[in-house]
């Protein structure tokens, strides 16, 4: 596992048919350690994850599951999703333990609606490090810059640009993206180049 930031650790599982690596968090804090959309892990990674003690994993859409039901077990963690995207994520197997509802605080995270690709879309705002926490709404490829995944597999792709021109509202300089690679710096110019492409 890399450290990414302060208290933050990532680790990355590579999407052969994307082209680049999916990514998970570990985020470490007093009122509990957070895992945000955990990949598949290594042995080793996966120790190094259960050894942290995840009080809560949070799945920022219905698409990043991915191995969540293995932490909740071997961690004891419960997993929350937001209840739009709850049935979608329970028809593939995921254990849902609570809801991860717009405008509640985890910890030190803001959850953020940016519905579009799917209706309980959300990000994680960490306000007093100028950090935003995405999964599908925008992806970091190519590396340094800000991107959207492909229409077809959005529900509403209008609607998803109106939440991602609302991510402009919020104060953060790093970006943190579940697929592709994140943005350390001046992330939210990045984000607003992408925006200034809409044309709807």
């Amino acid at each position: 596992m890399e450290t990414i930031a302060a208290d933050i650790r990532t680790w990355a599982w590579h999407s052969a048919p994307h082209g680049y690596n999916f990514n998970g968090l570990l985020i470490a804090h007093p009122e509990g350690n957070i895992c945000v959309d955990p990949v598949e892990a290594s042995a080793p990674e996966l120790e190094e994850i259960v050894r942290a003690r995840p009080r809560r994993v949070l799945l920022t859409n219905r698409n990043h599951v991915r191995d969540a039901n293995r932490i909740r077990e071997r961690a004891g963690a419960r997993v929350a999703i937001h209840p739009a995207d709850a049935p979608y994520a329970r028809s593939q197997g995921a254990v849902i333990d609570d809801e991860l509802r717009a405008g509640e605080r985890v910890g030190p995270l803001d959850v953020i609606p940016v519905p579009g690709k799917s209706p309980g879309e959300v990000a994680l705002h960490w306000r007093e490090r100028k950090i935003l926490i995405v999964g599908d709404a925008v992806i970091g490829n190519p590396p340094g810059r800000c991107a959207m995944l492909r229409e077809q597999v959005m529900d509403d792709p209008a609607r998803l640009r109106e939440s991602l021109r609302h991510l402009l509202e919020l104060d953060f300089d790093i970006l943190l993206v579940g697929d592709g690679v994140s943005i350390m710096r001046d992330a939210k110019e990045r984000l607003h180049e992408l925006v200034a492409t809409f044309t709807g």
